[in-house]
């Protein structure tokens, strides 16, 4: 099969990816399949409640704040109860940390046999359902270090050090992205036969695509550095091309090339996307497919984190674009 190859009519699931790839790992308990099965339970359950969020009533604010001081629309709440509940039964996970907790959630120690932490966006592009936009979730797994006490220690890793990471996409299909350190692999959940099915293998982003995802209203906002790269974008004629949600733009970028941003503002200065659950899993994703992403005076994977919620600015897709908005944001790297 070649690089990124359609997979067709076959019946290849997730599950059975996960067991393949714990395979070559001798030793390996099976522990981390528990988890993405998990995930995927999860995936499917939260696409029914997005599929019927409108019938249900389930749209709208929930009336409160999350720790970010973000609004809460009721399917956040609603697909991060899912996650937890799903998540919560697994004996191996010793940390869960969500976008919607203002504390990561310790499930048990290392010593009662905790070996991986997940943190998750439940929701990602939440306040796009009442437009019956694209939505998704985006997870990250990390191995939990048993001589950490503190939660919030033990999950402030690099991402390089992350296990996996991946995103499902509620859209038209619901898609499951994931890596494991050696590729991308999509699947799509069909819905006849309950399971996700393995679709495409081997990832490549393009190298190159003349396409730019920011949200340009906030342009005078952005640094001089950065309005350089959207005034030559422009003079080369590059195209335009923003959802608003950070899985349904990685997601397009990941299949047809082009460069996200999400620069600093003077409202956000540090960067509005966080770190550990939203910039670590889609860089790795980035990275697995052959393509690039940055903080723009580092890599994204290289950042250390010091606290769950930690903002960083963000730049990732296509090696050849990411290079072009660096050339202009970090000359010197």
């Amino acid at each position: 099969m070649t690089t990124g190859e359609s997979v067709p009519n076959n019946l290849y699931s997730l599950q059975s990816h996960i067991l393949a790839e714990e395979s070559r790992h001798p030793g390996a308990s099976g522990d981390f399949s528990w988890i993405i099965s998990a995930i995927s339970l999860a995936g499917k359950a939260i696409a029914h409640r997005v599929r019927r969020a409108r019938l249900e009533n389930a749209l709208g604010d929930e009336g409160s704040t999350n720790v970010q001081g973000e609004s809460q629309q009721r399917m956040d709440v609603i697909a991060n109860e899912i996650l937890m509940r799903c998540l919560g039964t697994r004996a191996s996970i010793a940390v869960l940390a969500s976008e919607e907790d203002e504390e990561p959630t310790i499930l048990r120690r290392g010593s009662d046999g905790g070996k991986y932490c997940v943190l998750f966006d439940p929701l990602d592009g939440s306040s796009t359902l009442d437009a019956n936009g694209a939505v998704g979730t985006i997870f990250s797994i990390l191995r939990n270090d048993a001589a950490v006490e503190s939660a919030e220690a033990t999950i402030c890793q690099p991402g390089r050090q992350q296990v996996a990471a991946g995103y499902i996409l509620y859209g038209p299909s619901t898609a499951f992205v994931i890596t494991t350190g050696a590729g991308v692999s999509l699947f799509e959940l069909d819905p006849f036969v309950g399971s996700f099915i393995l679709v495409k293998r081997d990832l490549q982003v393009p190298t190159a695509n003349r396409v730019y995802s920011v949200n340009e209203a906030y342009t005078q906002s952005f640094p001089a550095e950065y309005q350089s790269y959207l005034s030559w974008a422009h003079a080369s004629k590059y195209s335009s091309r923003y959802i608003g949600s950070l899985c349904a733009d990685v997601h397009r970028i990941l299949l047809n090339g082009g460069v996200f941003l999400y620069p600093p503002t003077i409202s956000h200065p540090s960067g509005k996307l966080r770190l550990l659950y939203e910039g670590n899993p889609m860089a790795m994703i980035m990275e697995q497919a052959g393509g690039l992403s940055s903080c723009g005076a580092q890599p994204t994977l290289d950042v250390q984190p010091t606290k769950l919620h930690q903002r960083v600015p963000l730049i990732l897709g296509s090696r050849d674009e990411v290079q072009a908005v660096l050339r202009h944001v970090a000359p010197r790297s």
